[in-house]
């Protein structure tokens, strides 16, 4: 029976920040070149050994999922969790949704959608050898070889039982240990917990009934109200919102007797902080990883990226410097862990930025602000081809729209007008209004705003292609 992969791609990635925010988390963005860890990782599970994934995911990221997946030719089925409740109510939901996919006998597969595994034919055969065991009531654990004592992983200890190759029986999980500990554990031939577990659904859910019944209940219960929205699975909100937030390590892995694990043969990142992704990109001479328009000297051992502005860095050792259009970083590596604390800081004393890119992606493209201030604000606009916005109207604000690039049909009240570049439309105060681009490539236009508000709230929809409200 083909693996049923369930993707994990709820997270915020905080630690990555600026470049990953809770608006477009790291699972998301191209750190590494082409296509993003999500993408990545669906790509992994696309063989034959392996059935249709199920992605668990929360409402702000469903229209990212669906097209990260539509690029790479693939589905899936997408599950919109309405609360973050950690991963073990994400975890039964999808085993019981696994189960109805594919029968009683179903085999599931729990990933993150930030790791990074270069060696897909090695991870495979991994997940392979682990679905045989999972078949026989093992809940197998994919656990990595320490590279070095960390203390931002969990471990887990194998035990005495030989459940098959290179597979043991697991004696237990731990938390992330000090330093000291983590030295102690390597020595005594702890791996690291990759957070990767195979399964029988229905142990996962028998296990849930024994040490988590609040857990599978309340998952039971959103899967029954759940329902269909375009293109996603909704889970009922009220039952799911009743789950306790516990991850499945603590829920289940951490009591279970039927936990294994295998050492596995891939290398493995879970690209956690800025020094984890500097270790995993190649260097210069000097030890540098430079991205973008940068300038370096007589610095060595560093991370230093920019989206766009000039970025110099002179004199220094070890450091993290990145450069967004609406913040910068600067770090010493060995400190890259505490960006988490600082995300936490800028929240609690209201900086925008903390959560909320510059840049917001919609269904139908992007904006971006350029510039705001009293009674005004200046976005660029990108609509993709064929897509519209929804038909709206704002109560305190008039716009401009100023077309920079392809062609923009414009419904203004009851008048429907095409507009072509260096040409501009006017939308005066409660006018009820729409966006159309009808032709083959992007449409960009400058919006201007004028009036006593313009935040994103004064947008009332009276229909919409996306099913917002």
């Amino acid at each position: 029976m083909p693996i049923t992969p369930i993707i994990m791609a709820g997270g915020a990635g905080v630690r990555l920040w600026p470049v990953s925010r809770e608006t477009m988390p790291k699972q998301f963005a191209t750190l590494l070149g082409g296509l993003s860890t999500f993408q990545a990782t669906l790509m992994r599970v696309s063989g034959p050994s392996f059935s249709k994934p199920i992605v668990v995911t929360n409402n702000e990221f469903r229209f990212t999922c669906g097209e990260q997946i539509a690029a790479l030719g693939l589905e899936a089925e997408i599950v919109l969790e309405p609360v973050r409740r950690d991963s073990g109510p994400a975890v039964a939901v999808g085993a019981l949704l696994a189960e109805r996919q594919e029968g009683e006998k179903a085999i599931c597969l729990v990933l993150a959608a930030d790791h990074v595994i270069p060696e897909t034919d090695l991870f495979v055969a991994d997940c392979e050898r682990a679905a045989k065991l999972a078949a026989a009531g093992h809940i197998m654990t994919l656990g990595i070889k320490p590279t070095e004592p960390s203390s931002a992983y969990g471990y887990v200890q194998p035990g005495a039982e030989r459940l098959g190759p290179s597979a043991l029986a697991l004696e237990r999980f731990v938390e992330k240990p000090d330093r000291e500990t983590a030295e102690r554990y390597i020595e005594q031939g702890y791996l690291w917990n990759s957070g990767n577990f195979c399964f029988a659904a229905s142990r996962m859910i028998s296990e849930m009934e024994a040490f988590a019944p609040a857990i599978l209940e309340a998952a039971r219960q959103a899967v029954e109200e759940s329902r269909h929205d375009l293109d996603f699975i909704r889970l009922g909100e009220t039952a799911f919102a009743a789950a306790p937030a516990l991850s499945v390590d603590y829920a289940v892995m951490e009591k279970t007797r039927h936990g294994g694990v295998i050492a596995a043969g891939f290398s493995w990142s879970d690209v956690g902080s800025w020094d984890a992704l500097h270790a995993i990109k190649s260097a210069d001479a000097d030890g540098n990883v430079l991205e973008g328009p940068v300038k370096v000297l007589g610095t060595t051992g560093s991370y230093v990226a920019s989206d766009e502005i000039l970025t110099a860095v002179v004199g220094l050792e070890r450091v993290v410097v990145v450069t967004t259009r609406d913040a910068v970083l600067v770090a010493h590596m060995d400190q890259a862990a505490k960006v988490k604390t600082l995300v936490t800081e800028l929240k609690r004393d209201g900086f925008a930025e903390a959560s909320a890119h510059s840049r917001i992606h919609r269904p139908w493209g992007w904006y971006q602000r350029i510039d705001i201030g009293p009674r005004f604000q200046v976005k660029h606009i990108m609509v993709k081809p064929g897509a519209k916005l929804s038909l709206q109207r704002h109560y305190h604000r008039a716009e401009h729209w100023v077309v920079v690039q392809g062609t923009a049909e414009v419904t203004i009240d009851a008048t429907v007008k095409v507009y072509h570049e260096n040409e501009a439309a006017y939308l005066p105060i409660g006018c009820v209004h729409r966006l159309h681009n009808p032709g083959k490539i992007d449409l960009k236009l400058i919006e201007v705003q004028v009036g006593s508000y313009t935040g994103e709230d004064d947008i009332v929809r009276l229909e919409d292609d996306y099913a917002r409200s």
